[in-house]
């Protein structure tokens, strides 16, 4: 990951209420070169994306984060894959307006909740989210979604466990979102769908931005 400097981040905007009101779908980005992070971004935008999960998997993530947020006001951009509480920090420093985790730890979640940003750590267990649900928490990311029960394994905590609520990433397609928002339980989903691997490479951002538009238009009912 990039480094940070306070004299060359741009200040944080103010954070999103909610991140599971964002948008039906938020897309999981990998910036593999920060110059296509700001056309990018607005390729998912224009499409009615506007909040953008950019993992911190790379080392141009908090690069791309900088430039998205001082470049596309339109974006609510936020993190991913934040590991540990100075993941937290260098997130925040760089403009994120949100932030998500696969998992959590007490350290994790600490540094999270101090944040001051909205934020969904990682559950794939029962026990997760009675945990966190006891910790006033009860917006989570369900991850992997796919490998970890799916849509069925979500319908058989909804009754038992109410206020949870979720975004469920990985391994999600356009065919099966619509199946995950129809649950009560779930405010939106991430997924990567609209963001193949050749029209990264290509630099294609139209059709991004048609592929964002289509994820755009689902809705649960």
């Amino acid at each position: 990951m990039g480094g940070v400097t306070s004299a060359s981040s741009p200040a944080p905007a103010s954070p999103a209420p909610s991140v599971l009101g964002l948008a039906p779908v938020i897309p999981v980005v990998v910036v593999q070169d920060a110059a296509d992070a700001v056309p990018l971004a607005r390729a998912l935008v224009a499409g009615g994306l506007p909040a953008i999960e950019v993992t911190l998997r790379t080392p141009a993530a908090l690069d791309a984060i900088r430039a998205i947020a001082a470049e596309v006001p339109d974006a609510v951009v936020g993190a991913g894959t934040l590991l540990a509480p100075e993941h937290v920090a260098a997130a925040r420093a760089a403009g994120s307006r949100f932030l998500v985790s696969p998992g959590w730890s007490p350290r994790l979640l600490g540094a999270m909740r101090d944040s001051g940003v909205p934020f969904l750590p990682g559950v794939s267990t029962a026990s997760e989210v009675v945990t966190l649900l006891d910790e006033g928490i009860t917006e989570l990311k369900f991850f992997p979604a796919e490998a970890a029960g799916g849509t069925s394994y979500l319908t058989s905590l909804a009754a038992p466990l109410p206020r949870a609520r979720f975004c469920p990433t990985g391994g999600i397609g356009l065919a099966s979102a619509p199946s995950y928002l129809a649950l009560p339980n779930v405010g939106c989903v991430g997924g990567t769908w609209m963001l193949p691997a050749d029209a990264l490479a290509a630099k294609d951002w139209r059709r991004v931005r048609q592929l964002a538009r289509e994820a755009a238009q689902l809705a649960a009912p």
